[in-house]
């Protein structure tokens, strides 16, 4: 096992995103800080304008800055247009926990008729299924379980246990955090009078590429096609989706989301945190949803939609929720009055 180097030159850096680079190109750099706390051997960034009053007292040995920033830094500096953007872009080189390695270790299980791509790492006490299929480059994590008949493409990570269940498709360059699980049954029953009737979810899950799934997050599988989740998605951890959920190219959504079966997600989606969104509804693309809204009917048109009660003081709060319970009454109490009052001619 290696790991990957962490000592570049401000040059190479440069390099890498395009910058302009004034200062010191052989200065090292082995780490990414916050203006606060880095030191003379750290890369650091200002996106945000707020954080400017930090630039004075910084020690960072460089700063990934926008043009209109540059004079306000006095030592070495890393010039680009977008430096959140080119700050995410150099995140990889400092990350300890990627380390390249492969093969099987001697505690983990892999069924029968397996296809194992080239440079395969399957860690400790992971369970492969029978008929799995993995790409090039593909972790599985330890105590990670993949079921029969799965594909998982090229250079996927499964971090770990995480579990995976049968006749799963996923494509190449994603990750699964611990604990995510893909392809558990949907909330399917049908009442009965004896009881509930479980319906057998017959359906599987398909991932696209360079996907991204958070700890503790849940994919149902289908009830008779599949859940659908496009390539570029990002979702956060401890989110529900739902049977027959389809997620479009690029949208994102934050913890505590739950979506409801057979909801279809447009592209380049936004969904805020303990947002609930209700099943069968159809959101269009470029829709963004703000914290713990309900969404209860589908949304046609792109743009920015909220629900929920803002926080406010307690007295104030209190009196806007028996108002509330109140709009009832004095809706009727305002239809009768405009009803009587006398009419212009």
């Amino acid at each position: 096992m290696s790991t990957i180097a962490t000592c570049f030159t401000l040059a190479e850096l440069a390099q890498r995103i395009g910058a302009e680079l004034v200062g010191n190109p052989e200065q090292k750099i082995s780490a990414l800080a916050t203006l606060q706390s880095a030191t003379s051997t750290d890369l650091s960034f200002i996106a945000n304008p707020a954080y400017k009053k930090y630039l004075a007292n910084t020690q960072a040995g460089a700063v990934i800055c926008a043009p209109d920033l540059a004079e306000a830094i006095v030592g070495n500096k890393l010039i680009v247009a977008n430096p959140y953007l080119c700050y995410a872009q150099l995140t990889p080189l400092f990350d300890s926990s990627i380390s390249t390695g492969s093969g099987v270790h001697e505690s983990a299980v892999v069924g029968k008729n397996c296809v194992l791509g080239k440079d395969v790492w399957i860690h400790a006490n992971a369970v492969i299924g029978n008929d799995v299929s993995l790409g090039d480059g593909v972790v599985i994590g330890p105590g990670a379980v993949v079921g029969s008949n799965t594909v998982i493409g090229a250079r996927t990570k499964l971090y770990a246990n995480v579990t995976v269940y049968h006749g799963i498709s996923i494509g190449e360059d994603c990750i699964f955090h611990s604990g995510c699980v893909v392809g558990a049954d949907g909330f399917g029953f049908s009442p009965s009078s004896s009881g509930w009737v479980k319906i057998h979810q017959l359906g599987g899950v398909v991932i696209g590429n360079k996907v991204e799934i958070g700890a503790n997050t849940t994919i149902d599988r289908g009830a008779l096609d599949n859940t659908f989740i496009d390539d570029g998605v990002i979702i956060d951890n401890l989110v529900q989706i739902g049977h027959n959920v389809r997620l479009g190219k690029n949208t994102a959504i934050a913890a505590h989301t739950a979506v409801g079966g057979s909801t279809t997600i447009g592209d380049n989606c936004t969904i805020a945190g303990a947002v609930a969104i209700a099943g069968h509804v159809t959101l269009a693309d470029k829709v963004h949803i703000t914290g713990m809204s309900m969404v209860s009917g589908s949304i046609s048109e792109a743009g920015s939609y909220s629900s929920g009660v803002p926080l406010g003081p307690t007295k104030e709060w209190r009196r806007n929720a028996a108002r509330f319970r109140q709009l009832d009454s004095l809706a009727t109490r305002l239809i009768k009055l405009s009803r009587n009052a006398p009419q212009d001619e």
